[in-house]
């Protein structure tokens, strides 16, 4: 169907069913390449609705106060010598790994989807990337932990070092040479998405995320606890992000989602929750108030199997029950998003929340 408009002299006709073809090729990857980034008409409406929430949930690292956590930190009768090497372990090892996904969001999947509204919601991922990046520097900075110290976590702490080759090996692998019209392209991008969305953010952050946000229910280090809680609430939109690509991926490309390739990413993610498991014992090496390895380890299996199922691949365990029920209350994305209730131009800054996160504990 075409529509015409007459503008005084002038006469102008639109071709809707052109238009329409445009958005029918729409593809997660290998769809019509464009300089335009028009969002309009949507193919993937979930994607800017993704893009929405998160856009909501903006926070600035400065807008929670850490006076009392300095004061903790200078303090030698709050926080003993465990809690200490967990928020040095955690600093150090999120000091990496944050730029490790913004640098795989921007230069990996975002060059290689073809959709403006996944280009427009992955250009989101990375910039809460630099956020997370600038509130670990914010949070260094504020307790004076020696930033070299930090970067030699990376090469020096041979369980840190594991993870982040686990995940730049597979980065590396697409970069922007890459010939996304050969069907190896395609499972090495899916394999990224599953790696980094599922196994890396989804699986190994929540070792670290579960010992600070432990700290926090014990009333040390609340600014570090409430800037681990808003990181956390992005991370579940990027998890559920980069789960829907690889599932669209899959349906768009039923030839890519074979048992045997299922088989695989099982096994990926196998081997990050080994890495991940080495890596607890590092940053806990003792028991702590409130802290117990075992536990943690256990958790890191509860969750690896929730990722693997929600794609729809065979768990790991066999109804593993969660061996930390509080800290699925604290990390739970459905709570947290009661801090930013409203319309977008309502949400509440940072600042005037971390008294809430408090009172909600």
């Amino acid at each position: 169907m075409k529509k015409t408009y007459l503008v005084g002299p002038r006469t102008f006709v639109l071709d809707q069913a052109r238009a329409e073809a445009e958005v029918s090729a729409k593809r997660v990857v290998g769809g019509k390449e464009t300089m335009h980034f028009n969002l309009l008409p949507l193919k993937y409406t979930w994607a800017y609705d993704l893009y929405r929430t998160m856009k909501a949930n903006h926070w600035e690292p400065e807008d929670v106060p850490m006076q009392r956590d300095i004061e903790q930190w200078r303090a030698t009768d709050v926080l003993s010598d465990v809690d200490r090497w967990i928020v040095r372990m955690g600093v150090g090892y999120f000091s990496a790994a944050e730029g490790i996904v913004g640098d795989n969001i921007l230069h990996v999947i975002r060059e290689l989807v073809t959709a403006s509204e996944l280009k427009l919601v992955l250009g989101r991922h990375a910039h809460e990337e630099n956020i997370h990046a600038d509130s670990l520097l914010y949070m260094i900075s504020s307790l004076g932990i020696d930033p070299y110290e930090c970067e030699a976590m990376f090469d020096d702490v041979p369980t840190i070092a594991a993870k982040n080759a686990f995940v730049t090996g597979i980065s590396r692998e697409l970069r922007r040479d890459m010939d996304v019209t050969e069907p190896e392209a395609w499972r090495l991008l899916a394999t990224n998405m599953f790696v980094f969305g599922q196994c890396m953010e989804g699986t190994q952050f929540y070792g670290l995320f579960g010992m600070i946000l432990s700290l926090y229910r014990q009333g040390k280090l609340p600014g570090i606890g409430t800037m681990f809680r808003y990181t956390l609430r992005d991370e579940s939109n990027h998890i559920e992000l980069l789960r829907r690509l690889l599932l669209e991926m899959a349906a768009e490309t039923p030839a890519l989602w074979t048992p045997a390739f299922r088989t695989q990413l099982r096994e990926l993610m196998a081997e990050a929750v080994d890495l991940e498991k080495r890596f607890i014992d590092d940053c806990l090496p003792v028991e702590a108030t409130g802290l117990s390895a075992g536990e943690f380890r256990g958790y890191i299996d509860y969750i690896a199997d929730r990722r693997l199922e929600s794609i729809g691949i065979e768990p790991l365990g066999a109804n593993l029950a969660n061996p930390l029920p509080w800290l699925a209350e604290l990390m739970d994305i459905r709570k947290e998003q009661n801090f930013f209730e409203g319309r977008v131009t309502e949400y509440q800054r940072a600042s005037s929340l971390a008294a809430v996160a408090d009172d909600e504990l």
